[in-house]
């Protein structure tokens, strides 16, 4: 015992040092575009410090390439990107760490959703799962979360973390094992089953690891990477990007009514963008009127003038817009931008019209056409969503 004791002293010594050392290099924070130079550590350094984070959790942390791969592929090659993520757990993990609590769960466990969504509520993965947690359709509906035309409590940062520490705790009943349960929570249970089944009942993840989805086999690994990373984003010189809000700007109210965003937002100044970071589970700018209360999420400072103008806000009804009304608006190109496209051989109006997300009056208003006409080569002015680019990526 005193021969470890000792040792672990000696490496507590070197790391220190090594990183005191690492520290006096000038080094510019997320300029990795720039070929500024980023701080190198040795294996001994990512042990070390992954050892000293598995005193305090449940779930087993290892150290081996696979995690090296995943520190890398954040701390480097998406720099930037974890400078945001980290920025927005100010956000959410408050109450992340509330209901994990709350459920007896092991905190680290809201690191799921930096690997499963990047704290996107808005994220939808190629299979269809949604959120930040990123539930299948019918996974969410299992776990009570209403899915409808309007509304989508898997992008409700509340609801779905009911609905995710229900599951979680589940899946441990089930395999009794966190590195089991993180490499279920993205595979399902089923392939851990088979996976279990394929290495004669072995009940250690790395063992089973080969017979996972491929998927499922880098799980773990990037879990165990961004648990590092979240705790140790300063001896890699990351600098947080904070958000538009953080959790103490924030507070809810309880609306039995029908209000979109644009009346919420001419009475209180606040942008129909910011109101869909704060209320994601809106899907379409609406706040519809259903059998209980919905929440709505504003920035405190908004909630007492909201309170105050409620009649006013209630009165300002959304413009009803007919046939006739969008003909004569043909021409309009508020909040839009510019592009121009080419014709090809074979498009017509209705196929240029869905592409961009326009009618065919938009098409004809924009470039003063009067017949359906069209020819390859032709150019005409589009006039798009300021977010198309990003919506159709």
């Amino acid at each position: 015992m005193i021969r470890f004791s000792v040792f672990l002293i000696l490496i507590m010594s070197f790391i220190n040092s090594f990183t005191q050392e690492i520290h006096k290099k000038p080094v510019r924070i997320n300029a990795a575009e720039e070929n500024a130079p980023l701080p190198s550590y040795p294996d001994l350094f990512f042990e070390y410090r992954i050892a000293e984070l598995n005193i305090n959790t449940p779930i087993e942390l290892d150290y081996n390439e696979a995690v090296r791969y995943y520190i890398d592929l954040y701390s480097i090659h998406r720099r930037d990107e974890f400078a945001r993520i980290i920025g927005l757990s100010e956000l959410y993990f408050p109450y992340f760490d509330e209901m994990l609590a709350k459920n007896n769960l092991p905190l680290e466990l809201k690191y799921l959703t930096i690997v499963e969504s990047g704290l996107n509520p808005l994220a939808v993965s190629k299979s269809g799962a949604v959120g930040l947690w990123q539930f299948l359709l019918n996974t969410g509906r299992l776990f009570d979360l209403e899915i409808n035309s309007y509304i989508d409590e898997r992008r409700d940062p509340f609801k779905s973390t009911e609905a995710a520490c229900r599951y979680l705790k589940y899946l441990y009943n089930t395999f009794n094992d966190w590195q089991l349960v993180l490499s279920s929570y993205n595979g399902g249970p089923g392939d851990v089953r088979k996976a279990i089944e394929r290495s004669n009942g072995a009940l250690d993840y790395w063992e089973i690891r080969p017979c996972l989805s491929d998927q499922a086999q880098n799980y773990v690994p990037a879990f165990i990477a961004v648990t590092y990373l979240m705790n140790y984003y300063r001896e890699h010189h990351i600098q947080p990007i904070p958000p538009l809000f953080s959790y103490s700007d924030l507070d809810t109210l309880r609306i039995s009514y029908h209000l979109t965003f644009s009346q919420i937002s001419d009475m209180l100044g606040v942008t129909v963008e910011q109101l869909r970071f704060l209320n994601p589970v809106y899907k379409m700018d609406v706040v519809p009127e259903m059998n209980e209360p919905a929440i709505l999420v504003l920035p405190k400072d908004k909630i007492s003038l909201f309170i105050q103008n409620e009649s006013k806000i209630l009165g300002n009804g959304p413009e009803v817009k007919d046939y006739h009304t969008m003909i004569n608006n043909s021409r309009s190109t508020d909040n839009k931008i510019q592009i121009i496209h080419i014709v090809e051989k074979g498009e017509f109006f209705h196929k240029i019209a869905l592409k961009y997300n326009c009618t065919l009056e938009n098409i004809k208003a924009w470039n003063n056409l009067t017949d359906n006409t069209l020819s390859p080569g032709q150019r005409l002015i589009i006039w798009i969503d300021r977010d198309y680019d990003k919506k159709n990526q």
